[in-house]
Parts: C-alpha cells; sequence; structure tokens
C-alpha cells in the first residue's frame, strides 16, 4: 500500500505495512494537536480496529518532534470553553488509545512533552530517540495544572520513583531518562525509530491472538478507561460542553 494522505486532515499520511498501519503526523511545525487533528487520528484508530488485516498501529511524528502539546493559541486564548473542549478531546484520543482493541505503537521520533507525553503513557510501546530530546510533562513549568483523566494515566504508566518529579515539579528528560521514567520503553538511533517501532508492531500483531488481546485489555485497564471517562465528562460538563 502507498502512502495516504488523510483526506481529513492533510498533516497525516497512512501506510499499510504488511498487517501493521503506520499513522504520520507532520505539519511541519510543532505537531500541536488540534481538534480536528484528534479527531482525525482517532478516526483512523477506529477505521484501524475495524480492519481484519491489521493487527497493530504505529503513531509517528516528524523528524523533530512526536508531539509538541495541544494548540498553545487555544490554551492561552482565555476561552474557558474553547481550552476545554481541546484538552477534553485529546483526553478522549488518549484513553481512546489506551483501550484501542489492537496494539498501538509509538515512534516517538523527537520532542514529546505535555500532551505529546501524555500520548506517549497511552500507547502499548513506545520507541524513542537515543539522544538530547525532550519528554515529559511541563505544564506546571508553564502555569497550567494537569487534568484529572492526564493524571490518572500518569499514575498508571510512570515509575514511581519518577512520578512526582515528572507531574508536580516538571521534570524533562532525554530519550534513556524517559525510558527509566516510564514513558518510552527503549530508545534507539533517531534514523530507526519508525523502522523499530514498526518491527515492534509487527511482532505484536503476529504473536498475539486479537481477541484475547482485546479482552484483556478491558481487564487489565478497565477500571483506568473508565475512570478517564468520567473525568473527561466532569470537564467538559464543568464549562457546559
Amino acid at each position: 500500500m502507498a502512502t495516504v494522505i488523510d483526506m481529513a486532515h492533510p498533516s497525516i499520511t497512512t501506510e499499510k505495512i504488511n498487517n501493521v498501519l503506520c499513522v504520520s503526523v507532520d505539519d511541519g511545525k510543532a505537531n500541536a494537536f488540534s481538534i480536528s487533528l484528534l479527531e482525525a487520528l482517532g478516526e483512523e484508530i477506529t477505521q484501524a480496529e475495524a480492519d481484519d488485516d491489521i493487527g497493530a498501529v504505529v503513531l509517528a511524528g516528524n523528524a523533530k518532534i512526536f508531539v509538541a502539546g495541544f494548540d498553545l493559541d487555544v490554551i492561552n486564548s482565555g476561552d474557558p470553553k474553547a481550552i476545554t473542549g481541546l484538552v477534553s478531546a485529546g483526553g478522549s484520543f488518549i484513553r481512546q488509545v489506551y483501550g484501542a482493541s489492537l496494539p498501538v505503537i509509538a515512534a516517538s521520533t523527537g520532542h514529546a512533552v505535555a500532551a505529546g507525553a501524555l500520548l506517549l503513557l497511552g500507547c502499548d510501546y513506545r520507541v524513542g530517540v537515543d539522544g538530547p530530546v525532550k519528554i515529559g510533562l511541563n505544564e506546571v513549568a508553564i502555569s497550567l495544572t494537569l487534568p484529572e483523566w492526564a493524571l490518572l494515566i500518569a499514575r498508571e504508566r510512570l515509575s514511581k520513583r519518577h512520578l512526582q518529579v515528572s507531574v508536580a515539579n516538571a521534570k524533562l528528560f532525554d530519550g534513556q531518562g524517559a525510558a527509566d521514567a516510564g514513558f518510552l520503553d527503549e530508545v534507539t538511533a533517531a534514523d530507526q525509530v519508525v523502522g523499530r517501532a514498526i518491527e515492534v508492531a509487527q511482532g505484536f500483531a503476529e504473536q498475539l491472538d486479537a481477541r484475547a488481546y482485546a479482552s484483556t485489555v478491558r481487564a487489565l485497564r478497565g477500571d483506568v478507561l473508565s475512570q478517564m471517562d468520567a473525568a473527561v465528562a466532569a470537564e467538559r460538563a464543568a464549562v457546559g460542553l
């Protein structure tokens, strides 16, 4: 299958490699999350889950950045509904990834901060750059507070040794540090990240029984997924969305 531009969002391209769908995001800038980008990525996951020929998904960024977080024009707008709409859409997408019925592997091709780091926490397996990238939750350093859904997945996936400095102290890590903290599972050379992520995804697709994987995810992650759903719903209700 040739590389295909997602007609719903021009920053997204997809390529099916055997039984793996590789979804790449490149807006030519910081790969910041907008509602339209989040919705388009969510649709890619939904379609992959419905395709019996796809056994895993790889999410990749551009050559410098995996995801740099939410669109700061919205975050700094002062509009509570717009801010909550964007942040809750991010929570819904990361919850979708964490609860997907097939493995989702991150190819963290560069920096991953704020919502980008949270997306890493939602993926089954995370391959990143062995180098001076910046990965972590920098919200407190930029005068923001993590929403409840984000705290839930941070507590679930981050190393207890690093939870406080990651969340409360906004520490950013390089590739090796991010693996130690729990944002990544392994690091490799920058030009090998996507290829290694696809290799991992193919291994999962071939080795794991799809029905058993989906039922195990429901059992293993169900409580956290339900809590994330409730947190997103409360966030939206608080501003009348």
